[in-house]
């Protein structure tokens, strides 16, 4: 399960869509005429290599990454001029992810948790290839920050004292000496330090919509409320500038989308800064301030824009393949640009742009070279309105082979959340099973992030009821199109994604032909009552965007599949980590149970060294070829069946 709003940007594992490629606003399914489309195994999907991170290294002629070629995520680095990625690290039983160099030396920072239990530890690597835990201990976790202005620091968040809480650390670059900077008491989330570390930026969560930014003088030892105001309103604090002299933020107050303001320190003057017409999700600085980077959440895809500060215009992006360009990092030289591209056939690939010469370098190359890309298909945002006139935006893959002649089986695809967001990109499980003949529609129903804040509040306290409509008139609206198979419409997701999947099955049993729980809420009131420690500063408004196990006992258990399970009459599949932190592996044990008991085919795969989502290929592999398998035996092969 995700979080809101800086939970939403953090748990992104629960969201197997990516947020990236380009989207057609208000598209409708395009006739077209079918064509041959070869199969590709699932081994052949997860050859394909992810890719995240960048990091220059002090001399600007590498860059730092993490990939999971090997099978599991590690730290790389390749040479800007081109050739052969070196691993950094080599674990072979748990995911580690490349943080950055250090900004002197060759040493970089990488974070590594037990087998998806998403206790992170922060350890520093040495060119001799040492590695050391930086936040030693048990049942804690660390989070990177930021560096010093000066290089000689980092700042680094950790729940050590107080599980609930994150208190944040000044480490020395050179001995890892630490000095407590901010002892939390309170369940403030820090979002940013000032580049000269006077400032401290925390967030303040009450509700979906209800948000302050407070302001911590780290010489004097005062915090300040900076965004006081009537009724809902969201705030969040996005970046310090250059010269630690204003604070940008994000802002929805007066407006449906969030833009970009900025709070002068010494004044307290506040101005708005950028807009667009959808949600603004972040902006920040190079580290010299030459550059402001900005992304916009518009409808289902990502626009980067790069401000250059010296002139006030717009920098000209790279000309790419239709796709997305995504997390930019710009070099502390601010000669270099780094940067991530992908489309809906292509999976994220690293360039690097040099701002002198305008050349733009691919650095890998993602993709199996076994497949053709053209086998795979482009998505199209497509709209429907829901039982009551509300337009709900989905993302459609249509299967070459579909046609009116040869009518194929959909899937309606649940996104993780609440407020996740189903985007264009590049996914490998969805288009294994699209190349497998499987229409999929990927509904952003009500309460989903990146249609306005009104949009985002929909589904607050109607769990259970509007937003399961919402994929029941998606089932509708699949069976409407002329290529897919109305008697064969199956529906799929996972976290949240998966608790709609077992309450569709519970609540509205004959609309759907079969289920595929990933890791998805059966109880609301013990995985509200088992939330991960960590999570406290986001308790007040995750009760209050779902319910109060205290005060609300018997809506949860009105809205708990677990308690209807002996209405579930169709076949069921459901995939769990065995440490997942956040939908403990007894929501899918008594579930299963449950189900069982009905007489009706259930299948349950546990994956032992997995949490909140898969992060090795051997158990994508076991993972997605069980749902075809799944699929094939009870939705293609199934006869017909009662339709609402």
């Amino acid at each position: 399960m995700q979080l809101r709003s800086t939970l939403v940007r953090v748990l992104a594992a629960a969201t197997l869509v990516p947020a990236l490629a380009l989207a057609a606003p208000n598209a409708t399914p395009a006739p077209a005429v079918p064509r041959p489309s070869k199969q590709y195994t699932v081994e052949q999907f997860m050859t394909t290599t992810k890719l995240s991170g960048a990091s220059f290294s002090p001399d600007e002629k590498r860059v730092l990454f993490s990939s999971n070629e090997s099978g599991i995520f590690n730290a790389y680095t390749l040479p800007l001029s081109g050739g052969k990625a070196k691993a950094l690290t080599r674990s072979k039983t748990d995911s580690t992810y490349a943080v950055s160099f250090f900004p002197k030396d060759e040493r970089i920072l990488f974070t590594r948790d037990q087998g998806g239990n998403e206790a992170n530890h922060l350890f520093v690597r040495t060119p001799d290839g040492k590695e050391r835990d930086l936040s030693p201990g048990d049942k804690l976790k660390a989070m990177f920050v930021r560096w010093s202005d000066d290089d000689s620091a980092f700042y680094v968040l950790t729940n050590e004292r107080d599980a609930r809480f994150f208190d944040l650390y000044r480490y020395d670059a050179k001995t890892y000496a630490r000095t407590l900077v901010y002892q939390n008491d309170t369940g403030l989330s820090l979002e940013e330090v000032s580049p000269d570390g006077r400032w401290l930026a925390f967030n303040k969560v009450r509700t979906t919509n209800d948000s302050d930014i407070h302001l911590y003088d780290v010489e004097k030892k005062e915090l300040t409320h900076i965004t006081p105001h009537q009724g809902d309103a969201f705030f969040q604090a996005s970046s310090f500038d250059p010269n630690s002299s204003a604070l940008y933020f994000l802002t929805d107050q007066g407006s449906e989308f969030k833009r970009v303001a900025r709070y002068t320190l010494a004044t307290g003057v506040v101005e708005e800064v950028e807009r667009a017409d959808w949600d603004v999700m972040y902006t920040y600085f190079s580290r010299k301030g030459g550059f402001r980077v900005t992304a916009i959440n518009e409808d289902g895809r990502t626009v980067i824009r790069v401000h250059d500060q010296k002139t006030g215009k717009l920098l000209a992006l790279p000309q790419l393949p239709a796709g997305d360009i995504t997390s930019v990092r710009i070099s502390d030289s601010e000669k270099r640009m780094a940067f991530y591209h992908n489309g809906d056939r292509s999976p994220s690939n690293l360039f690097v742009y040099d701002f002198g010469t305008k050349k733009v370098s691919r650095l890998t190359d993602a993709r199996n070279k076994q497949m053709d890309p053209e086998d795979l298909v482009e998505a199209q945002v497509v709209r429907f309105k829901s039982f009551d006139g509300m337009e709900i935006p989905n993302i459609l893959f249509k299967p070459h082979q579909a046609s009116a002649d040869a009518k194929a089986p959909a899937i309606v695809w649940v996104h993780g959340g609440p407020g996740g967001q189903t985007r264009k990109g590049y996914s490998p499980v969805i288009q294994y099973l699209v190349n497998h003949g499987y229409v999929v529609l990927g509904i952003n129903n009500r309460g989903s992030s990146g249609y306005g804040k009104s949009f985002f509040a929909a589904d607050d306290q109607k769990h259970g009821h509007e937003p399961l409509l919402d994929c029941i008139e998606a089932r509708k609206y699949l069976a409407s199109l002329p290529y897919v198979d109305a008697e064969r419409i199956g529906i799929a997701g996972g976290s949240y994604g998966g608790y709609m999947t077992l309450a569709a099955l519970a609540f509205h049993p004959d609309a759907f032909k079969a289920g595929i729980d990933i890791f998805g809420v059966s109880n609301w009131l013990r995985t509200l009552q088992s939330i991960p420690p960590w999570w406290e500063s986001q308790r007040e408004a995750l009760y209050k965007e779902i319910g109060d196990p205290a005060k609300q006992e018997q809506m949860l258990r009105d809205i708990s599949p677990l308690f209807h399970a002996e209405k579930i009459s169709k076949p069921l599949l459901v995939l769990q980590g065995a440490n997942d932190p956040r939908v403990i592996q007894p929501e899918s044990d008594e579930i299963v149970q449950a189900v069982k008991k009905n007489g009706i085919p259930v299948e349950y795969v546990i994956f032992p060294d997995e949490g909140h989502g898969f992060t090795k290929k051997k158990n994508e592999v076991e993972a997605y070829s069980r749902m075809l398998g799944f699929l094939d035996t009870h939705l293609r092969a199934s006869g017909p069946a009662p339709v609402n």
